[in-house]
C-alpha cells in the first residue's frame, strides 16, 4: 500500500523552518506519509528539502494580490494534486491558503486545512481593510478545517465571522509548530567557544546585547525600537542592538530608521539568515515591539534560549509570556521601551531569573514534538 500524500503550500522559503523545522522527518517516522511542500522557486526551497525531507513543488505564489498569476499557481497545483492524488492539504497564511484552499476545493480533495498564522487586516484600514478580511473569509469558505495559531486569532475569527466557528482549531495553548527546546533554542547546546566567535564576527565585544529577530518592518514596530534604542545608548553607550532579518520594502520601515540602523555603531545590522537561533546566544534581552501577530514563535525562541522578553500586547503576544515571570508587556511608546528595556540592563537579576522562568514554561507548552504530536492526532496530518 502506497504512502498517504500530504500537500502543504505557502509563499516563500523564508518561513520553511519557522512553520517546520523537521517537522515532516518526525511524522514520516510515525505515519508513513509523504509530505510534498509547494512554494515560490528559490534556492533555500530546493536545498532544504533533502535535509527536511519533503518532496518540492516549484509553483510562483506571489504574496501580493496578483489575479493572473494567482489564477496560474491554483491550475499549476489543481494539477498536481490530480496528478499525485493527492486528498489532503494545507495552506499558510492569507495567500498561500487561499490558493490552496481553492485549489484543493476544485480538485476534490476532501480534507483541506487552513493554517491562520495571523489576522493580516488587524492593522489595515479602508478598502484594503474590507478586501483583506473577505479573502480570508473566502479562504476559511473553502477550508474544511481551520487551525488558528493562538485563543486571540480563534476568538477574532470567530468575532468577524471569517468561517464556521466549528471549522476553529487551536493546537495546546498555541503556536503552529512548536520548538526545539533540546538543541537549537538551548542554551546549553552553545558553548563558550562558539558564542565568542559569533560576537567576534559581528564585532558585538562583551557588552550587553539587546535583541530583535524577524522581518525589519512597521508592522513590527521597528520604527519605535529604533528611536528608544537612542534613547537607551545614551545611558548605555557599549550596549549594542543586535537586528537579525531583512529591511523590507512591502510595509517598509521610515528612511530614518535605516539611516539610523546603517550608521549607528551601536546597531549591529545581520540582515537574512535561514537559521537565526545562533543568535539568541549572544543576547541579554529579546524585545519585540510588534503591531500585529498570530502567535509570537520568535518570542518563545528567547524565551526557551533563557532571555527575558519585552512584548506588546498585539493578537496572540499575551499568551507568549507569563507577565513579570518569563517577561514584560511593553507599549508603542518609544519611552516606554526604553524604559523596559533599562529596567532589564539594570536589574540583570530579575532577567536572569525571568529568564530561566521562560524556558520553563515554553519546555512545558511548546516543545516541539508535544506539539508535533497534537497536528498528527487532531489533524491527522
Amino acid at each position: 500500500m502506497k504512502n498517504e500524500k500530504i500537500l502543504h503550500v505557502i509563499t516563500v522559503s523564508f518561513v520553511i523552518n519557522h512553520f517546520f523545522g523537521k517537522q515532516f522527518l518526525y511524522l514520516k517516522g510515525k505515519n508513513h506519509k509523504d509530505y510534498h511542500l509547494a512554494c515560490s522557486p528559490s534556492k533555500d526551497f530546493l536545498e532544504l528539502s533533502e535535509k527536511l525531507d519533503y518532496i518540492p513543488f516549484e509553483v510562483e505564489i506571489t504574496r501580493n494580490i496578483s489575479p493572473l498569476k494567482d489564477i496560474i499557481a491554483i491550475f499549476k497545483i489543481y494539477k498536481y494534486l490530480k496528478k499525485h492524488n493527492i486528498k489532503k492539504v494545507v495552506g499558510h497564511t492569507p495567500k498561500g491558503g487561499l490558493i490552496a484552499m481553492i485549489a484543493s476545493f476544485l480538485a476534490s480533495s476532501n480534507n483541506r486545512i487552513y493554517f491562520r498564522h495571523g489576522i493580516i487586516y488587524e492593522t489595515s484600514t479602508g478598502f484594503k481593510r474590507f478586501l483583506m478580511k473577505n479573502i480570508d473569509r473566502l479562504t476559511g469558505l473553502f477550508a474544511t478545517k481551520v487551525v488558528c495559531v493562538s485563543q486571540s486569532v480563534k476568538s477574532i475569527s470567530i468575532k468577524d465571522s471569517l468561517n464556521d466557528p466549528d471549522k476553529n482549531i487551536v493546537l495546546g495553548l498555541g503556536t503552529c509548530n512548536g520548538i526545539d527546546t533540546s538543541l537549537k533554542f538551548n542554551p546549553n547546546f552553545y558553548d563558550r567557544d562558539s558564542i565568542e566567535n559569533l560576537k567576534a564576527k559581528y564585532n558585538i565585544g562583551q557588552n550587553k546585547i539587546v535583541g530583535y529577530v524577524g522581518r525589519l518592518v512597521k508592522d513590527k514596530g521597528i520604527d519605535e525600537l529604533i528611536l528608544a534604542w537612542e534613547i537607551v545608548s545614551l545611558k548605555y553607550p557599549k550596549a549594542k542592538l543586535l537586528l537579525v532579518g531583512p529591511i523590507e520594502d512591502r510595509d517598509g520601515i521610515s528612511n530614518y530608521s535605516k539611516k539610523v540602523i546603517f550608521e549607528n555603531s551601536s546597531i549591529v545590522f545581520v540582515d537574512f539568515v535561514i537559521d537565526a537561533s545562533p543568535f539568541f546566544s549572544v543576547m541579554d534581552v529579546f524585545v519585540l515591539p510588534t503591531y500585529r501577530e498570530g502567535f509570537p514563535t520568535v518570542a518563545l525562541e528567547a524565551s526557551s534560549m533563557e532571555i527575558p522578553v519585552l512584548i506588546t500586547r498585539a493578537t496572540g503576544c499575551t499568551e507568549a509570556i507569563i507577565e513579570n515571570d518569563t517577561g514584560m508587556f511593553i507599549t508603542h511608546s518609544i519611552e516606554d521601551i526604553a524604559e523596559k528595556i533599562l529596567f532589564y540592563l539594570e536589574n540583570e537579576n530579575i532577567a536572569i531569573k525571568h529568564g530561566k522562568q521562560g524556558r520553563v514554561f515554553v519546555n512545558d507548552n511548546f516543545e516541539q514534538s508535544k506539539v508535533w504530536d497534537l497536528i498528527s492526532h487532531e489533524l491527522k496530518i
